[in-house]
């Protein structure tokens, strides 16, 4: 059994970006006029939600975005201040901020490593120029690199990069000189994402007028297979399909996400998540603040029957290197999925996608490629 008690998470998103990249949909704003009360908000929400974990200790803390570095000293105090004093957060918690590396000065990394936060998330996205400035990133190729050198050596001794593979290219050499350039700099956490076209962002309406042309599906697999590859050689566990770490340097916070355990999000669109139901908050910055100055809550619930937390907890495990407890299926949400699923489960075995081992469910490599698929095939239906 995987599900661990006593122990929650807080996300923290912090709305706010000096530019939009044109791959990203995630709630932000580039006016930067209201950011000292957004945190102010976020202070009040954080007392009103102190009861929504019952009191369970906080081993991970995230703050997300938006771009969180754009804090500055006095609001991650308010906010490190008023989590201290509503939550109980343990002693060896991990405090992860998301950074881009063009806000990684000298004097913000003297910040950041004077305050709570002891894991940094440094959204590289690539080493090539043209890439860079594809994607309307705020940074440059230089900048990603002195990042993480100035962040390791201001004391970070846990560091994790983004990486977007999928890019459109003529070949694969950009896409592996990105990856021995992240290699040479050992760090101990990567995470890697498929460049994905969202229909509101500028590579979205660029693609729907022709101007855009995605990487064929192929490409981008060959891609995932590149890295997969080069990760093992280089000493990465790959203990969720998109994530790599070296021995020990698991994102506590990421993995609670997908063993199930319940966490607060605080902040515009945030989301929260306590075993039977989830809560989104409004993804409005003016709304989030007018609710937070009424001392009210603004968000949209959705209750989750037995059926939808076994989706729920499939649809994450399986990403895993921890794979789908079985056992706990049955356990916690009356489902037999080996006989349930008996005969499709058989095919996928046949066909190397899934391996079953002490009740444990797991993708193999070659599944993993299918991983969508798969989870959609292996949902239960919803109960009448």
């Amino acid at each position: 059994m995987h599900k661990i008690i006593n122990v929650a998470g807080i996300y923290i998103h912090i709305p706010f970006c000096k530019q939009a990249c044109h791959y990203c949909d995630f709630h932000f704003s580039t006016s930067l006029q209201h950011k000292s009360t957004i945190v102010q908000a976020i202070c009040q929400e954080i007392e009103l939600q102190q009861n929504y974990l019952n009191n369970q200790s906080i081993n991970t803390i995230y703050f997300g975005g938006g771009t969180p570095s754009l804090l500055n000293a006095e609001e991650l105090d308010q906010i490190f201040s008023k989590l201290q004093k509503h939550f109980t957060i343990t002693a060896d918690a991990e405090i992860t901020l998301e950074a881009n590396p063009d806000d990684l000065t000298a004097a913000k990394l003297q910040v950041l490593a004077a305050s709570p936060v002891n894991r940094l998330s440094i959204g590289l996205q690539s080493f090539h120029e043209p890439h860079l400035q594809r994607m309307n990133r705020a940074h440059n190729a230089s900048e990603s690199l002195s990042a993480v050198k100035n962040a390791q050596d201001a004391g970070f001794t846990n560091i994790t990069t983004d990486l977007i593979y999928g890019i459109p290219a003529p070949s694969h050499e950009i896409w592996l000189n990105d990856l021995n350039q992240l290699f040479a700099l050992q760090v101990q956490h990567v995470s890697c994402y498929a460049l994905t076209i969202e229909e509101k962002t500028a590579f979205g309406r660029w693609t729907k007028k022709g101007s855009f042309k995605p990487s064929e599906d192929e490409f981008v697999a060959e891609q995932f297979e590149i890295l997969v590859t080069q990760m093992q050689a280089n000493g990465f566990t790959q203990y969720e399909i998109s994530n790599f770490c070296k021995p020990g340097f698991e994102s506590k916070h990421n993995s609670n996400y997908w063993k199930g355990v319940h966490y607060l999000g605080l902040g515009p669109s945030a989301h929260s998540f306590n075993g039977p139901s989830r809560q989104y908050n409004i993804a409005s910055n003016a709304k989030y603040m007018a609710a937070l100055a009424q001392n009210q809550l603004a968000f949209d619930k959705e209750e989750l029957s037995l059926t939808d937390q076994a989706n729920e907890y499939l649809l994450t495990s399986l990403r895993t290197i921890w794979g789908c407890d079985l056992q706990r299926m049955y356990q916690e949400y009356g489902v037999d999925l080996l006989t349930l699923q008996h005969t499709y489960l058989q095919e996928l075995v046949g066909k190397g996608y899934i391996t079953i081992q002490n009740s444990v469910l797991y993708l193999t490599d070659k599944g993993k490629l299918l991983a969508d698929q798969i989870t959609l095939d292996l949902f239960l239906e919803p109960q009448e």
